[in-house]
């Protein structure tokens, strides 16, 4: 990722909404160490219907410390979107890659 911003989740609602294609976008998440037992990727899975990939993840020892996740999600964008806001709405700090982001 050679341009990271800080994702915003307002910018990206858009006239797409109604896409049915499959797409893919790369963000990453700092998962605090008080949702170390939420089960976060996962529910982007289960409750989002999104294929994941775990490109990265930084993990301190035991979990002290919060998880950064590299993740690539694919998915309708209407599937992307809601699951972004899921993440938005638990205010977790989500960057993306603006440059391979084709919304």
């Amino acid at each position: 990722m050679t341009s990271l911003k800080p994702y915003d989740v307002a910018v990206k609602l858009s006239s797409h909404s109604n896409d049915q294609r499959l797409t893919s976008t790369r963000i990453r998440i700092r998962i605090p160490k008080r949702y170390q037992q939420e089960p976060i990727i996962s529910n982007l899975i289960s409750q989002y219907s999104l294929t994941v990939n775990i490109a990265a993840a930084l993990l301190g020892a035991n979990a002290r410390e919060d998880g950064w996740f590299d993740l690539e999600l694919q998915g309708t964008v209407p599937q992307i979107q809601s699951a972004l806001l899921y993440l938005n709405d638990l205010d977790l700090e989500i960057w993306y890659d603006s440059e391979q982001d084709d919304w």
